[in-house]
């Protein structure tokens, strides 16, 4: 099998999800001078699209074959495998497209996938996103992205676009279980944080003013 080449320059990216989190990430890319193109099963977000700057593809295979890299924005991990499977439609694209998962997936999936794709020359990479949709408003996102080092540099320049920060976990996988870990951690302070201020209010403290100290503490 012959290794595909990384892409030296990325200029061309598409962008399959146009939902809460893809459609500002399509309007960052656009005004940072990709080429934007995006699809979404709801063609009424065509115009949304097109508002930000961006190309509506007519279909993820049409998208494919224009993109120098691809950012899959969808809901469930069955989603992913279909748009990935031997015959998906983002199989269409040219060898050495970088793919990035940004879907929230089993990481043996993401793994999975990276290894069948490599037949057709793709390099897939899993780039899960932290801090939610605020930031992906802003443009302030944290990005994790699992995969090999010379395909994650030339994928950074993209993922900068709309992250603040962009950190390299590893091989194919890694980036799922960086935000898994992100997101225990993050219920696990939701929790406590709930619980301690029941707990103070119960016992008739006045909450907003151990609010305030709380911050400041340690």
């Amino acid at each position: 099998m012959k290794k595909a080449a990384v892409p030296h320059g990325v200029k061309a990216v598409g962008v399959v999800g146009a939902g809460r989190m893809g459609t500002p990430i399509i309007g960052h890319l656009a005004r940072k001078g990709f080429a934007t193109r995006a699809c979404d099963l709801n063609a009424a977000r065509a115009n949304a699209v097109r508002k930000l700057g961006a190309q509506w593809a007519a279909s993820a295979e049409s998208l494919a074959a224009e993109s120098d890299a691809i950012l899959i924005c969808v809901g469930f991990d069955r989603e992913v495998q279909e748009l990935l499977a031997q015959g998906g439609p983002l199989r269409k694209a040219k060898p050495g497209t970088i793919v990035a998962i940004l879907s929230t997936i089993h990481p043996k999936t993401a793994q999975k996938l990276a290894e069948e794709c490599k037949g057709a020359g793709l390099h897939v990479v899993d780039s899960t996103v932290c801090r939610g949709g605020e930031a992906a408003d802003s443009g302030t996102l944290l990005s994790f992205v699992g995969g090999g080092a010379e395909v994650v540099a030339r994928l950074t320049p993209v993922l900068r676009a709309y992250s603040s920060d962009v950190v390299h976990t590893g091989g194919v996988g890694t980036a799922q279980v960086a935000k898994a870990a992100n997101n225990l951690i993050l219920w696990a302070c939701l929790v406590a944080d709930h619980e301690a201020l029941a707990l103070a209010q119960h016992y008739g403290a006045d909450i907003e003013t151990l609010r305030r100290a709380l911050l400041i503490s340690s």
